[in-house]
């Protein structure tokens, strides 16, 4: 079964009296394993498409199988419930809480999830390992560089075993060479772990990383190419 089925898919957002066609069609599928970059130009659609696929919109025409879920059907509880269980997210800010350490910050996942507390701390620690950062469970996002508070993050993504994450531009508040260095942990997750991660970059080195890079234009998929990547 394929991790993302898509198909025939649209958004359409009402402003005023102007109905704008973010997604006009859009029919896909991205295996378990696959390393996927997403491009195009600002208002092509892109952004769109990452927030239905992570659940976070859902859309106007068309079918969305996560993992053989139809989410299109799912209530807003069940669609946070498939989000916490299927996917985890990486975003340009970091998007950590600043009065909350590292590992706190890594465990709030399974506290929605409602794991207990000694389970939450030994995944937690696991997981801030798996991406380099034992020693920090107990500082705080001030007291890191963005790249470990990217890295806390990524951690945070992964700590639920969720089968794919979503990254949103996980590079943009990084310089060149902290950004090598988070596309080439996502690359080793994806290699040894076999997580999916799709992501959006607007920056080619960063699709590089990638073996299968999207692109969007007008809210149709413009090309779909697979490529040997860096790493």
């Amino acid at each position: 079964m394929p991790l993302v089925e898509v198909s025939g898919v649209t958004k359409v957002y009402r402003l005023g009296d102007i109905d704008v066609n973010a997604l006009a069609g859009v029919s896909l599928v991205i295996e378990h394993g696959e390393f996927i970059a997403i491009m195009g130009p600002s208002g092509s659609g892109k952004s769109t498409f990452m927030n239905m696929l992570g659940c976070l919109d859902r859309p106007t025409s068309g079918s969305y199988l996560l993992d053989g879920v139809d989410v299109g059907r799912l209530s807003r509880d069940e669609l946070a419930e498939i989000r916490n269980r299927k996917t985890g997210f990486v975003f340009q800010g970091f998007n950590l809480l600043p009065r909350t350490s590292a590992l706190e910050n890594v465990e709030l996942p399974m506290v929605y999830a409602g794991a207990p507390t000694a389970e939450r701390r030994g995944r937690a620690i696991g997981a801030l390992r798996k991406v380099g950062l034992e020693g920090r469970e107990n500082h705080h996002p001030n007291q890191l560089s963005g790249g470990q508070q990217q890295r806390v993050a990524v951690a945070r993504a992964i700590v639920n075993e969720a089968p794919v994450i979503f990254a949103d531009e996980p590079t943009g508040n990084l310089d060149t060479k902290t950004s090598a260095e988070i596309m080439e942990l996502f690359a080793r997750l994806n290699r040894e772990s076999g997580i999916t991660v799709i992501l959006v970059t607007h920056e080619p080195d960063i699709a590089a990383y990638a073996d299968r890079v999207i692109r969007f234009r007008d809210g149709v998929i413009a090309s779909d190419e697979r490529r040997e990547r860096v790493s």
